[in-house]
């Protein structure tokens, strides 16, 4: 018997459907081994040792395995293709005590390693056709990986506990995306709008109902306006003035042809982009929607940076565009799309179909709804990536309005699709815009003139999308870290999401960020976090070794928190001063900050724990003393506060009520910090 070992149980179920009786698949439920939870778990005296140890929640599977390797003839770890599979694969060596100096050496049993794209009958056995030993190199990645993070959360987070309030956390790439939303945040509050006017006219054929079309004021003159050339109303009054009773007649006419090409097929962040803009799914939604998909054979593996597309499954795209649209959608070749990412994994496949000729529709009843829309949008993008161009026929004709002494130009244009080409598959925002037929010297009839004024806009706020997209941008986080990495900055409500879904930074994560900023630039400076990320590209293309990079960072870093602390020891940075008293001890009150907000506090502390919310809550009962519950989770600007009802039962509320109705029975005091060190 042969024990193949994945991480999941559908994985594992998945692919015991392709093989006989002499395969057993099971499943390691995940990671089996990680640094311990409550100690640093790093040897840094001794070349930065990890610790590991097996996960508590992990012991019986373990054990289970263990048992189930005895009995084998041959162990198969089969874990994803990425760092962090091959990481499992080798812990999962160590944690069942399959460790030989040759992985491939007979000593008690053979042990092999197989990677695959996608999972499917053809992929999972040419897999076993072609085995190979654990790369040490991706595993020492990732080792780096986790050894980097665990140094800074581990060593930062104390530093921000004493200086702040409990429970606050410091990341290499979660730092660096709340920075940037911070940021962000700032520019659109210091933003100061610039006004400006545009002029269009609406004209029509001369005498020819139903042909109205418009066009934007471009030139005086010989002047081509720009955007700020038109900066208040009275120099646009003037040009309406001076433009009644003027003649207009078509100057000239342009027309060609645009192409437009599909898009590549998706990459791990230009699919969690898209499933944003298309049916609003979080990062966190679309990749387990996504890795759901993967593992019951449907798309190829979801963590990639690659836009590399298997020969196979081209010729198999091609088939189906031919079958269903005809040979005018197909193109002359192939085409090859190439990622300008330097650290991109060309040798993997980007997220496509595993089998193109399952139409969407074929499996809507065996899905669930979200899945089968993030299916339809990979298969969409993905057939439409093979096909052939669109054809626009752009269409720009000048338009003169004369008066004497002045002459002014106005343009229209105009888009109309002739070929739909990929846009039969992959559908996209279009803006068609139809002109009358002129004819160069037609004069023209003015129906309307409409001045505008209009005020330059801030930037826009973050959403999960946009900011993924600017971390890669940067050269930060990898395919595998986007999606956690925006989990954890709302779970450490350093960000919040409002209606809009767009992410603002809270007093929190402002101040923890601002810290970080001035004491430790080096944590969330965007280059030297980008080239953290290449130093780990290297380490898994062989090219430096890990050991040395953790060093590399670890001993600047290490001076620089000594000196930090020493500097700092008596500041208490998140502490303000207030002229209220408190009324428990007469002390007076300051505010103070924990990871849920802004709250009133004793100076006092820790001889008299007295504390308020900064908004006195209305229609509520809070007994003296009262300490702080933090933000309401629902509206965010309401403080959590103890109530009762008519029966005298207690829960907990916003202090909003009645505009924020959130209310919990549950004890929310488990959460809140509680405890503020002097």
């Amino acid at each position: 018997m042969k024990l193949i070992i994945v991480e999941s149980p559908t994985k594992a179920k998945t692919i015991s459907k392709f093989l006989g009786k002499d395969f057993v698949v099971e499943s390691s439920y995940g990671h089996v081994r990680d640094l311990p939870e409550k100690s640093l778990g790093v040897d840094i005296e001794h070349n930065f040792e990890p610790k590991y140890i097996i996960l508590p929640k992990a012991k019986k599977r373990v054990a289970e395995l263990k048992s189930g390797a005895k009995k084998a003839t041959e162990v198969i770890l089969a874990t994803d293709e990425d760092r962090e599979g091959e990481a499992i694969a080798w812990h999962l060596v160590q944690a069942l005590g399959l460790e030989t100096s040759n992985l491939k050496s007979q000593i008690s049993k053979k042990i092999e390693r197989i990677v695959f794209h996608e999972i499917t009958e053809n992929a999972i056995k040419e897999a076993l056709k072609n085995p190979r030993d654990i790369n040490m190199k991706l595993v020492d990645s990732q080792q780096a990986r986790r050894i980097l993070d665990r140094l800074v959360g581990y060593k930062l987070s104390p530093f921000l506990w004493k200086k702040i309030a409990k429970g606050l956390s410091a990341g290499r790439v979660q730092s660096v995306a709340v920075r940037l939303v911070v940021e962000r945040e700032r520019e659109i509050l210091n933003f100061k709008p610039e006004e400006y006017h545009t002029i269009s006219a609406i004209l029509r054929k001369m005498e020819t109902p139903n042909s109205d079309f418009e066009a934007q004021l471009t030139k005086i003159g010989e002047k081509k306006l720009e955007k700020f050339s038109i900066i208040n109303k009275k120099a646009t009054d003037e040009i309406v003035s001076d433009l009644n009773g003027a003649s207009w007649r078509v100057l000239k006419i342009e027309k060609k042809e645009t192409r437009r090409q599909p898009l590549p097929p998706f990459t791990t962040s230009t699919l969690q982009q898209t499933a944003w803009a298309w049916f609003g799914f979080g990062a966190k939604q679309t990749m387990l929607l996504a890795q759901q998909l993967y593992e019951i054979g449907l798309i190829t593996y979801m963590r990639t940076d690659s836009f590399n597309l298997s020969k196979e499954s081209i010729a198999a795209a091609f088939e189906k565009i031919k079958k269903d649209f005809g040979n005018d959608y197909l193109t002359a070749t192939p085409r090859i799309y190439k990622t300008k990412s330097k650290t991109a994994q060309e040798a993997h496949e980007a997220i496509r179909p595993t089998a193109p000729d399952k139409d969407p529709e074929i499996l809507k009843e065996k899905l669930m709804p979200q899945q089968y829309k993030l299916y339809d949008l990979i298969w969409r993008r993905f057939i439409a990536s093979q096909m052939s161009n669109a054809i626009f026929e752009a269409t720009g004709i000048d338009i003169s309005a004369k008066k004497t002494g002045k002459n002014y130009t106005f343009r229209a244009k105009g888009n109309v699709l002739r070929f739909d080409g990929f846009l039969k598959v992959y559908s996209q925002k279009l803006a068609e815009v139809s002109l009358p037929a002129l004819k160069e010297k037609e004069d023209l009839e003015l129906k309307e003139l409409t001045p505008a004024q209009h005020f330059t806009e801030p930037p826009p706020h973050y959403n999960e999308a946009s900011l993924i997209k600017a971390l890669e941008e940067c050269g930060i986080g990898r395919p595998s870290t986007y999606a956690p990495t925006m989990a954890t900055i709302q779970t450490r409500r350093y960000v919040i999401k409002d209606e809009q879904k767009r992410l603002n930074p809270t007093d929190i994560g402002i101040l923890v960020s601002d810290i970080l900023v001035k004491h430790f630039p080096e944590v969330v400076d965007i280059k030297f976090t980008a080239h953290m990320e290449e130093d780990l590209d290297k380490i898994a293309g062989g090219k430096k070794e890990w050991r040395q990079v953790i060093k590399e960072f670890w001993e600047p870093f290490k001076e620089t928190l000594d000196k930090k602390s020493m500097e700092l020891s008596k500041e208490k940075i998140a502490v303000e001063k207030t002229e209220l008293k408190c009324p428990k001890c007469g002390k007076d009150l300051v505010i103070r900050m924990s990871r849920y907000g802004k709250f009133y506090a004793c100076s006092g502390f820790p001889n008299c724990r007295h504390t308020a919310p900064l908004k006195k809550p209305s229609s509520a009962e809070t007994t003296e003393g009262e300490e702080d519950l933090g933000h309401c989770h629902k509206c965010d600007t309401g403080q959590i506060v103890k109530r009762r009802t008519k029966k005298g039962r207690t829960f907990w509320g916003c202090s909003n009520w009645p505009k924020c109705d959130y209310a919990t029975w549950e004890n929310p005091e488990k959460n809140k910090l509680k405890e503020i060190d002097d």
